[in-house]
């Protein structure tokens, strides 16, 4: 069996429909995407929002979150990024999807969420605490993992080692991650590691879109089959004029 997801990252949503995030209304990019995602992504069960959801951390922030969600017949997975704040997300949203820290099976495969928030900080990190939970937490299962988490896993103000002590505990075989607001593929050792564009605004890339559109919001679609097989597509679609036209 395939299980298929969407992954979509940076949403930078506003308490303030009209207010603008890098030139842009995130609302109205959100809305497109998940359009757009959802066109790409038919067969998709679930979709998950890999952090920096609400740039203003605000309670109406998350509303508005969860009422773009609220139509969706699919199951949802939230983690909190560096513009989040984790209480207002368990709060809001907290009966809509599962949100991180959380291990579930999805198919033939486990997913592994992480909380990589940290307080005052633009940089994540996952506490020792969570990291015993989620290394104690992979030793119980038999299965493939994907590993979701906002930043980048070497991006931990209290250093590395956090994808080595989880791939000694379980079959860690991908990482999905935001925060970079672009597109990264990237080898350590058996372990791939993606970066997912931003619904809102893209940052510089550091390696060739391989859809020759590195500046439009995406998406990525991962299809994870028995086995350790899996296979993904990087998703783009054209932005949403902010003014009326």
């Amino acid at each position: 069996m395939v299980s298929t997801l969407l992954q979509l990252s940076d949403l930078h949503l506003l308490a303030d429909p009209d207010a603008l995030y890098r030139g842009i209304r995130p609302g109205d990019a959100l809305a497109t995407a998940l359009h757009n995602g959802a066109a790409a992504a038919s067969g998709a069960s679930l979709l998950l929002l890999t952090g920096d959801l609400v740039q203003d951390e605000s309670w109406q922030g998350y509303a508005r979150l969860r009422d773009l969600l609220e139509p969706l017949a699919v199951a949802v997975a939230l983690l909190p990024g560096n513009h989040d704040r984790p209480s207002f997300l368990r709060g809001c949203l907290g009966r809509r999807g599962t949100i991180a820290p959380a291990l579930v099976p999805f198919g033939d495969w486990w997913l592994l969420l992480l909380d990589s928030h940290c307080p005052g900080r633009i940089e994540g990190w996952v506490s020792p605490g969570q990291r015993r939970w989620a290394s104690a937490a992979l030793r119980q299962v038999r299965g493939p993992v994907l590993l979701a988490m906002h930043h980048p896993p070497e991006d931990q103000h209290d250093g590395g080692g956090l994808l080595d002590g989880l791939a000694t505990a379980g079959d860690l075989r991908l990482v999905c991650y935001g925060h970079v607001h672009r597109h990264e593929q990237r080898q350590r050792g058996a372990v791939t590691l993606l970066a997912c564009p931003s619904t809102a605004s893209q940052f510089s890339p550091r390696q060739p879109c391989p859809l020759g559109r590195p500046d439009d919001p995406g998406g990525r679609l991962l299809q994870l089959g028995p086995g350790d097989r899996w296979q993904q597509q990087l998703l783009r679609w054209s932005s949403r004029p902010t003014e009326p036209v």
